[in-house]
């Protein structure tokens, strides 16, 4: 029954709203009243800046790493350890502290798959920094990044080098991703999703991400 507190711990780590946290901290504010409402680093950089944001990268990025490395060290299962980053993500998106909002799920998803595949996590975060390069579109980048992620570990799962619980674990965030991002698709195919660079303004109604 190890397994019960291994994905417990890996929803309470996930859970962990740094950004908002951080928000509260540094300027006495609260980072959901401000541009897309999320938690990630995205809305942080509009908020707070880019050097907040680069912490919230950090530690988000971590909540999936060490829930990967806290089910493979306990478990030594695959299954177990999708199932711990699954749990992580779930945490981040609807933390338990924050009455079950947070973020999109995309850095948190890409700590796990860095730790189960390092070459798939490295082709979804270096496609995914090119396509923000390029388009200045945050969201773009990341739903992108995550399917070029998939097909990459696809690949890798064809020819024998990766195993499919892997494969399983990077089309379920994937597709979790895209649902997340479904308000910005909306944005992108109208042309008024916010481009990297634009502020975040006091959330009235729906805002940009």
């Amino acid at each position: 029954m190890l397994w019960i507190p291994v994905i417990a711990l890996s929803y309470l780590l996930g859970s962990l709203p740094v950004g908002v946290l951080l928000g509260k901290a540094s300027r006495g504010i609260d980072l959901r009243e401000y541009g897309s409402g999320k938690t990630g680093a995205t809305n942080v950089l509009r908020t707070l800046g880019w050097k907040a944001a680069v912490l919230v990268f950090v530690a988000d990025l971590l909540k999936g790493v060490l829930a990967v490395i806290l089910a493979r060290l306990l478990l030594q299962s695959k299954t177990w350890e999708i199932a711990a980053a699954l749990s992580a993500v779930v945490g981040h998106n609807w933390s338990i502290f924050i009455g079950f909002k947070g973020g999109r799920g995309v850095t948190t998803s890409l700590g796990g798959l860095l730790t189960m595949s390092p070459f798939a996590g490295g082709i979804g975060l270096a496609s995914g920094l090119a396509v923000i390069g390029l388009f200045k579109y945050v969201s773009l980048g990341s739903i992108l990044g995550a399917l070029f992620a998939l097909i990459s570990l696809f690949v890798l799962w064809a020819l024998g080098q990766e195993t499919r619980d892997y494969l399983v674990y990077t089309f379920l965030v994937t597709i979790l991703i895209w649902v997340q991002h479904r308000d910005n698709i909306k944005r992108l195919l109208s042309g008024t999703e916010r481009k990297l660079g634009q502020g975040a303004n006091k959330r009235s109604g729906e805002n940009n991400s």
